[in-house]
């Protein structure tokens, strides 16, 4: 073909040609093979269960992405069909007109329900509890204090989890499940139950304090950071926010008191061979601080580099030099996940799931400590950290299916 084409074309014509043969190989055949080998992996049973109470708008992104992983696997429903997060999961469901809503989660369910339901289930996911605001419902959501509509675990959440835990199911939670708005008497029974104790602590990083600068910077942070300390508000710059359960407010400024201008996701040589994950993964967004029990493996923790006046301030505040990431514990035939992160909040989008090795596009484009781009967090971090976890959690109950 290419004397034929030296024989009868000119020089431009053949470079044009080649060019397009190149541009119709990466974006007409390779896509092509990339969906016809996923539809010819064999789909495979695992039954999850999903609670997300915060589900301010249509998208469903505190919970998108892990439906979205779940579909991309191969995993499907008890019934075979694939998982859909408009309705696949118990908690807040927003409608299309403004302010309207319904709620679906285990009160809707009876005690026979709930068995029959877990009896098929194989993974819990607590993808988080904080709720939803009246503000959150508004079509220009707004950044102050408003009434709430619906949120925090409550006693048939916890009910549901000790009965999963019992049963040794696989259980991930996350934050926020209990943290603001969960009572405190269910927040004590989750921490007594699976060993781990939040400190009450929560923080962020923030890119830019000046609030001239950054709109975004909610302003009751900074009202009620002048109010606690009696002074005025003049920081600028990046800067981690740490938020108590008692109001109480504090900040870390970059180069002063930490030298980490990201908080970074540390993982073991162990943990990136088990998980697939990255040494150094950045992660800009809320955080809550807990202590677990020696009967945990921290597969990944936080470091925020802290200066030695960080560190003082960190002891004074009752908080240690690292902090838990991602932790595991086994239960029986079963595993409990704790993620010290909003880590399944994720945008992703929906119809995309269904193409093999879509991640090494994305990881060729999206480096590990690129904390600009959201989703960078997603491919280099939570995608190989569940695809792990889905893939063992699948094996083991098939395992016990085989010995029963």
């Amino acid at each position: 073909m290419a004397s034929f084409l030296n024989k009868y074309f000119p020089l431009e014509f053949r470079i044009f040609f080649r060019g397009f043969l190149v541009v119709a190989f990466i974006f007409i055949l390779v896509p092509l093979v990339s969906m016809l080998t996923w539809y010819l992996i064999p789909p495979a049973t695992l039954g999850v269960v999903v609670i997300d109470k915060t589900v301010p708008n249509q998208n469903h992104q505190e919970h998108q992405s892990l439906h979205w992983l779940l579909n991309h696997f191969r995993y499907t429903k008890s019934d075979g069909s694939i998982y859909d997060e408009s309705i696949d999961y118990f908690g807040f469901f927003p409608e299309k007109k403004e302010g309207q809503y319904q709620i679906k989660d285990l009160s809707g369910l009876s005690e026979i329900e709930k068995q029959k339901m877990l009896d098929e289930t194989k993974l819990v996911y607590f993808a988080d509890t904080y709720g939803v605001y009246e503000n959150d419902l508004k079509e220009q959501p707004v950044q102050t204090h408003s009434k709430k509509l619906y949120g925090g675990m409550d006693t048939l959440d916890m009910d549901f989890l000790r009965t999963a835990y019992e049963a040794e199911i696989d259980i991930i939670s996350e934050f926020n499940t209990i943290a603001s708005p969960t009572q405190k008497k269910v927040r004590n029974d989750f921490e007594d139950l699976l060993g781990i104790k939040w400190t009450g602590w929560i923080a962020r990083y923030f890119d830019e304090l000046d609030t001239a600068l950054n709109e975004e910077l909610p302003p009751w942070l900074v009202a009620s950071y002048k109010r606690q300390h009696q002074e005025t508000w003049d920081f600028s710059g990046p800067a981690m926010v740490f938020l108590h359960e008692n109001g109480q407010i504090e900040i870390l400024k970059d180069k002063v008191e930490i030298k980490n201008t990201v908080p970074n996701i540390m993982s073991s040589p162990k943990s990136q061979k088990t998980y697939g994950i990255p040494e150094i993964v950045k992660y800009p967004y809320w955080i809550d601080i807990i202590f677990v029990s020696r009967e945990y493996e921290v597969i990944s923790y936080y470091d925020l580099a802290p200066t030695e006046a960080g560190i003082e301030k960190l002891s004074e505040w009752g908080l240690p030099r690292y902090f838990p990431a991602v932790v595991m514990k086994k239960n029986g035939t079963g595993k409990l996940y704790y993620f010290c992160g909003d880590f399944a909040d994720n945008p992703v989008s929906g119809s995309s799931y269904n193409f093999y090795g879509i991640e090494k596009l994305w990881r060729m484009f999206l480096h590990s400590e690129d904390f600009s781009q959201r989703n960078s967090f997603f491919w280099n971090f939570y995608y190989p950290l569940m695809g792990t976890i889905l893939k063992d959690s699948y094996h083991r109950n098939e395992l016990k299916k085989s010995v029963n």
